[in-house]
């Protein structure tokens, strides 16, 4: 039986004390031999110098790293540099995103969107790199319809994308949805799905309503219900995507992506529940 690929998402910690605990539930999180660890990479650039280094420490210990790159504010000067810094490093794989203008920037900068940086990356580097893309099964919050928002994931895996990480959702069906609109264009990648264990359901309702991944309703109620119970909360939501995950693994999803906001216990209570791995 094929194994079910396991990625984990850390962000570049910002303090000395962050850097030796993300190291510390870096060994935790070890014992699911992921396929590769990815590291975020800041607005505009702004975390580069901090997502090298979680980077370069990650391929010391042993394990594959995807450094997330993102194009807006860069230019193809400091993206090459960059390239060059990772191909040193023995680093084979990306995750090429647009990302967000950092505030108060009015200039995108030389690349306006994802497929413009996969085919500079392309370019620069050949097959090098494995390419990951980002894909938004609920719909990319500043698309226009959901037609655009498929046709601009389209044009990322034409440009030389091998595969896809979703943001996070809570909607098995709208995963499913997506996945055969995109093979009905033609798109046959894998899809990861992109998973987000629930720690506070204050902080993700905050991060749902900014990034545009939906709460159903059933889910907020219960979540409200439970007030500052933090141990409810921790329960409902490990049940909650524990099954999920089984869900979208059932249907055929190749794997799944956890964005472990650089915390290793609810990701290792899934895993454990799912019977992945040891």
């Amino acid at each position: 039986m094929k194994k079910t690929e396991l990625s984990i998402e850390f962000f570049p910690p910002q303090t000395p004390e962050g850097v030796v605990k993300l190291r510390l539930e870096r060994q935790k999180l070890a014992v699911l031999e992921p396929d590769f660890f990815s590291v975020t990479f800041g607005a505009g650039g702004s975390t580069r110098e901090r997502t090298f280094a979680v980077v370069k420490e990650i391929v010391q210990e042993g394990f594959a790293a995807a450094p997330h790159l993102s194009c807006v504010g860069s230019t193809r000067e400091n993206i090459r540099d960059i390239l060059d810094d990772y191909k040193a490093e023995g680093i084979r794989r990306i995750v090429a995103l647009r990302g967000d203008l950092p505030s108060g920037m009015a200039e995108a900068g030389e690349f306006r969107y994802a497929n413009e940086l996969v085919e500079f990356i392309r370019a620069e580097t050949g097959d090098h790199f494995r390419i990951e893309v980002a894909a938004y099964p609920e719909w990319h919050p500043q698309a226009r319809t959901p037609a655009d928002d498929l046709a601009a994931f389209a044009r990322k895996v034409k440009a030389g994308a091998n595969s896809a990480i979703t943001q996070y959702f809570f909607n098995a069906d709208a995963y499913f949805h997506f996945v055969e609109q995109t093979r009905a264009l033609g798109v046959t990648v894998p899809i990861t799905p992109g998973i987000m264990p629930i720690v506070s359901f204050s902080k993700l309702a905050r991060f749902s309503d900014a990034c545009g991944a939906e709460l159903p309703r059933w889910m907020r109620r219960k979540f409200e219900a439970f007030y500052d119970d933090t141990e409810s909360v921790r329960a409902f939501g490990l049940d909650v995507v524990t099954e999920l995950c089984s869900r979208l693994l059932g249907g055929g999803a190749p794997g799944l992506h956890f964005y472990s906001m650089n915390q290793s216990a609810l990701t290792l209570e899934i895993c454990r529940r799912l019977g992945l791995r040891k």
